[in-house]
């Protein structure tokens, strides 16, 4: 944009010598950056994305038919996959993809970010506590190919930290958000049928696209809901409410509910873990058409820390975790308490995980969808990293290698409806991709020999990735004993 100055009458608007060399300097200034703007237009020069072509590479594509391409050549331009196995830009960046393997960018559908929070209640003008560093909160998941999250904890912050990545001024996922809506204890509450519809009504008013049911919900208020989130256009998620402990299963299978979030919103509802049990579940979700994100990986983490606490001192990607998570994890960390003082929840958790299994196994067989899912953010399950175990358990209950890829690329991207945008490597979708060193379709742990990224058409190299982890691995350490959770109300 160019500011003109309009001269005025010296008599009738007289100004000091200074003011007037001042005005004449800011006039100099401002012609010549309009000289350069408008240079740069008359010689034919246009501001766009660079172009980047990866040649020699095998496409694993995650669509239906999912057919393999190999020694192919993929064109990358303003974020967007132009051409597949067709004519390179002369301008175009090479980047050679001769012996890796190229993925879509991978989706968790059950994330918690961290984000500005609300320690206590201050004074009304104080606004909400501000202490994590956005890029650094991303960052796990781009160095680990996390390109799109599902954020099930919404609140103001999450659609500041959104805003944020699609203004460019951070590198991070594409985030949906989803309004928790509980009995008691949530920002959302609703405790009878009409606070619930009303509620669901505000949401969206809010610019929520998705609801999220929780456990504290009545029944009834629970059933209308999912009823006003169908008439209002927005898809479910949630927990199955506590209150259909010991009712029939096909009272919580209603129609709209359409994504169970945990696996264990199953097993809270019955004590009988036999695989005609999950067999029930199955059919049950197949008839309503609601999917389910397993969510193994937390009963898996809940189960170690609640043994020791080692194993969350000892994780490596813990030096990756904001340093006042650091310490909830250690010294808050409910899970190690409350084993300690009820030993036998410890065989508990490992009947939860041995039935979450059978659980993935009924609902294979009879083809209901499955999407991954971490719940990240809970103790020990670490933002990005934890998409990449998620996946390797999901194939020892069960699914094939592409089975689990699918989960995390082309199922999630249905689910979402953002499907004609990502999820398969296709033209025309958005640049959302991962090259890996190794193929993925002979071991899934091959998802983290990760050679570089494309998120949203921006590539993020090896190198690039190594500092990014190596700055935010120096400012935890830097940082740590700056935030502790005890002190948090000063925050």
């Amino acid at each position: 944009m160019c500011i003109r100055i309009f001269s005025r009458d010296k008599n009738a608007y007289p100004v000091s010598s200074i003011l007037a060399k001042f005005y004449l300097l800011t006039l100099f200034i401002t012609l010549n950056s309009c000289k350069i703007k408008e240079d740069d237009i008359t010689s034919g020069k246009k501001v766009e994305e660079e172009i980047i072509a990866i040649k020699n590479v095998t496409i694993i594509p995650m669509t239906e038919e999912n057919e393999i391409i190999e020694n192919a050549t993929i064109v990358v331009k303003n974020k967007t996959i132009t051409s597949i196995n067709k004519t390179i830009p002369e301008q175009a960046r090479i980047i050679n993809g001769k012996g890796k393997w190229l993925i879509p960018g991978l989706i968790d559908m059950h994330v918690h970010n961290l984000n500005e929070l609300a320690f206590n209640e201050g004074y009304p003008t104080k606004g909400l506590t501000d202490i994590f560093e956005k890029q650094h909160i991303m960052t796990p998941y781009i160095v680990n190919g996390v390109t799109t999250v599902f954020e099930l904890s919404g609140r103001v912050g999450a659609f500041e930290l959104r805003n944020k990545i699609v203004q460019e001024k951070i590198i991070g996922p594409r985030i949906a958000i989803a309004a928790v809506i509980d009995g008691a204890g949530n920002e959302l509450v609703a405790s009878t049928p009409i606070e619930g519809r009303q509620t669901v009504r505000n949401a969206k008013g809010l610019g929520y696209r998705f609801i999220k049911t929780y456990s504290d919900l009545t029944p009834n208020t629970f059933k209308a809901i999912v009823d006003e989130a169908k008439k209002q256009g927005m898809k479910v998620v949630g927990h199955i409410p506590r209150a259909f402990i010991n009712l029939p299963a096909k009272d919580f299978f209603i129609p709209h509910f359409g994504l169970i979030a945990h696996a264990e919103e199953l097993s809270s509802n019955t004590n009988d873990f036999s695989y005609e049990k999950a067999q029930e579940y199955a059919r049950l979700a197949k008839e309503n058409g609601t999917w389910l994100t397993p969510n193994l990986s937390n009963i898996v983490w809940i189960l170690r820390q609640s043994k020791s606490l080692e194993s969350i001192h000892k994780l490596p990607t813990f030096q990756y975790v904001h340093p006042l998570m650091q310490d909830k994890w250690l010294t808050s960390n409910s899970y190690h308490r409350n084993a300690s003082k009820s030993p036998k929840l410890i065989p508990y958790f490992q009947e939860l995980i041995d039935f979450h299994k059978l659980i993935v196994k009924a609902f294979k067989e009879a083809g209901v969808p499955l999407v991954a899912g971490t719940d990240t953010g809970i103790s020990g399950v670490v933002w990005g990293y934890s998409l990449h175990e998620e996946l390797e358990l999901l194939v020892e209950a069960g699914l094939t290698n592409q089975e689990a890829l699918m989960s995390a690329t082309r199922l999630p991207a249905i689910w979402l409806e953002i499907e004609d945008k990502i999820g398969t490597i296709e033209e025309g979708k958005l640049a959302d991709l991962i090259l890996l060193d190794k193929n993925p379709l002979e071991a899934i742990k091959n998802t983290k020999a990760i050679s570089g990224v494309f998120v949203n058409g921006k590539w993020v190299d090896k190198k690039k990735i190594n500092t990014m982890l190596s700055d935010l691995a120096e400012w935890n350490n830097v940082n740590r004993e700056k935030f502790k959770w005890k002190d948090r109300a000063k925050y």
